[in-house]
């Protein structure tokens, strides 16, 4: 396994991995602040050679093509966006994204039962038999809160100003 702070950056490479949900790739002021220039990077040179498992479908499920699952992209993406800010942390950093990102997101990902790769058959290959969660249209106005959209926060924000540009009227 290559020495993390010995890699070269190079540009990110995010390809279709916004239209699966997955964030942007890590952003700092300066390239060399960024270990792993892509999250294949991340996985192939970091994850995949650290995080050793018997993977047999039964206690613990995995899929060899893990990059065509939606979940697992935004997942992996996730935790290498936390480590690349949280190794700047020499004391903690490393230890909370262990336990805080990495112990939890890789559990749910392996989940035998309930994962997203639960009908994947290990490291022999993929199935693409999972679909997305089944879900009915809301209905429009049941969103229109601040708590549930920014265009109504918005909306309540520019009425809030309005409101107190407007004296009040005396009634009476």
């Amino acid at each position: 396994m290559p020495d993390p702070q010995e890699k070269q950056d190079a540009p990110a490479d995010v390809g279709n991995a916004a239209s699966m949900g997955a964030p942007p790739p890590p952003e700092a002021e300066d390239d060399a602040e960024i270990i792993f220039a892509s999250l294949v990077e991340f996985y192939d040179d970091y994850l995949s050679p650290i995080v050793r498992r018997r993977v047999d479908g039964v206690h613990l499920a995995w899929c060899p093509d893990w990059w065509t699952h939606p979940e697992a992209i935004a997942r992996l993406a996730t935790l290498w966006r936390a480590f690349e800010y949280l190794r700047h942390d020499a004391a903690l950093g490393m230890s909370h994204w262990w336990l805080q990102h990495a112990d939890p997101h890789l559990a749910a990902l392996m989940h035998p039962l309930t994962g997203p790769f639960a009908l994947c058959s290990g490291p022999e290959g993929h199935t693409a038999e999972l679909g997305p969660l089944p879900g009915n249209p809301s209905p429009p106005e049941m969103w229109d809160h601040p708590a549930f959209s920014i265009h109504a926060a918005e909306k309540a924000a520019a009425q809030e100003r309005e409101g107190a540009e407007v004296p009040e009227q005396n009634v009476g």
